[in-house]
């Protein structure tokens, strides 16, 4: 059978991420196992979302079930279908809200990781401006006859660009959004590094007053914790007027709104999350997407989690039919069952072939091999309530790269032997051993 090649920069940051127990941010296609479902969800309200719509989904599932993985998959599908893509995890320094600027924070850290296919791994803010206004450049040479040098060049682009921001000045701070894009133009024409600058810290939220907006840009507002997701709206908007499908939105670890301790502002980024959901939902925003990773302890407490505030509750919770133990993946919520045993062993399978080709060896790991290694990890105290595939996944590298560095040792030293082996890891005598046990 061929294998696949592997670009050597995609195997090392599969190895490193994988070791570390941590997401990678490429080459998730080649580990990717299960999940076609929720996948399949995502790209029909992708396609929503590309024809004008938009959409929220939350992604629930234990710590280690596979939802930060899910989320970064989403992601890259994104990326190759010529979205624009943001990702952030929130923290107690990034919340939706908050009095200290966590919620700045949160659109800072989206816009640091404003992502498009061409520049993948964040800071894409000013290539996408430069790739409109090139696309302008060219578009107006071609259908006017004009050259680079022409003096009427930059007028026709002027118009043009006045043609994109007029539509955006009838939205919420779309007037000031619209005048911050004109100042970029204008120092990209002139050549003026400080006015373009001045721009971008603007647009990166990174102003910190009105004055200094005034003095830098001539606009009377900035960018800050109450009006960030309007913004982030705007950028919506944008981005499908210059030829892009929208912007998507992936924010993990909301499970840290769930641990604030003060209730009035864990209610009030309750609330935040509360006009995000009813902004998608009901037709108020185009062109965006907002997906976020949390536990279901952080849905589904009523003491404190989402279903303790009562409009979230009411419009988040399972209906009648679903609720009876059905998938139902159009919903505001996936659910992340674990990954079966059978999709364990295929990973597995996969993460052989990747560390072999990483380093350059002739896997001496097989079948029988990750059918010893699997019951090994299933017949620990517990491990049926805590086991997840994040710590399968570390202990098989370490494994691996035990056995590699250390060719003195045999597996069976480090694992031990199955009591009973199939001979020659026939493929029906491995799902038959599979059916023994869910992980």
């Amino acid at each position: 059978m061929n294998e696949v090649k592997i670009p050597k920069r995609l195997t090392t940051a599969l190895v490193n991420s994988l070791t570390a127990g941590v997401v990678p941010r490429v080459g998730l296609e080649h580990v990717a196992v299960g999940r076609r479902a929720e996948v399949d969800a995502i790209l029909r309200d992708m396609d929503n979302i590309a024809e004008g719509g938009a959409g929220f989904k939350f992604i629930t599932g234990r710590y280690g079930s596979g939802k930060s993985f899910l989320l970064q998959t989403f992601r890259n599908y994104a990326m190759d279908r010529d979205f624009v893509v943001a990702d952030a995890d929130l923290s107690p320094e990034r919340r939706l809200v908050g009095t200290k600027g966590q919620g700045l924070a949160t659109y800072r850290e989206l816009m640091t990781h404003l992502s498009t296919r061409t520049r993948p791994d964040g800071g894409a803010l000013e290539a996408i401006l430069q790739k409109w206004i090139a696309g302008l450049q060219q578009s107006a040479m071609q259908e006017k006859g004009l050259r680079p040098n022409d003096a009427g060049l930059h007028e026709e682009v002027e118009q043009r660009i006045f043609t994109v921001t007029s539509q955006m000045q009838s939205l919420v701070h779309g007037f000031d959004f619209a005048k911050v894009l004109s100042v970029y133009w204008n120092g990209y024409k002139l050549g003026d590094d400080d006015r373009k600058q001045a721009a971008l810290r603007w647009l990166r939220g990174e102003i910190p007053t009105k004055t200094e907006a005034r003095r830098e840009l001539e606009v009377g507002v900035i960018i800050d914790d109450d009006n960030w997701y309007d913004y982030m709206k705007l950028w919506a908007e944008f981005t499908a007027k210059i030829g892009y499908k929208g912007l998507l939105l992936f924010i993990d670890e909301a499970v840290n709104l769930y641990k604030i301790t003060n209730s009035v502002s864990r209610q009030s980024n309750y609330e935040k999350l509360l006009t995000m959901f009813n902004d998608t939902m009901q037709g108020k925003a185009e062109h965006l997407g907002i997906f976020i990773g949390g536990t279901p302890q952080f849905v589904e407490d009523e003491r404190r989690g989402l279903f303790s505030y009562e409009a979230l509750r009411s419009r988040l919770i399972e209906g009648r039919y679903a609720g009876s133990g059905f998938a139902n993946y159009s919903g505001p919520i996936i659910k992340l069952e674990m990954l079966s045993s059978e999709e364990i062993f295929i990973l597995l399978e996969k993460l052989t072939r990747i560390h072999a080709m990483h380093y350059g060896y002739e896997p001496g790991v097989g079948s029988r091999e990750i059918i010893t290694f699997m019951e090994n990890a299933a017949g620990r105290l517990g491990a049926d309530q805590l086991l997840t595939p994040r710590e399968v996944i570390r202990d098989y590298m370490d494994l691996l790269h035990t056995l590699h560095q250390n060719p003195e040792i045999t597996f069976e030293q480090l694992v031990g032997e199955r009591s009973v082996k199939p001979a020659d890891a026939d493929p029906d005598e491995v799902s038959d051993f599979l059916a023994e046990f869910e992980l």
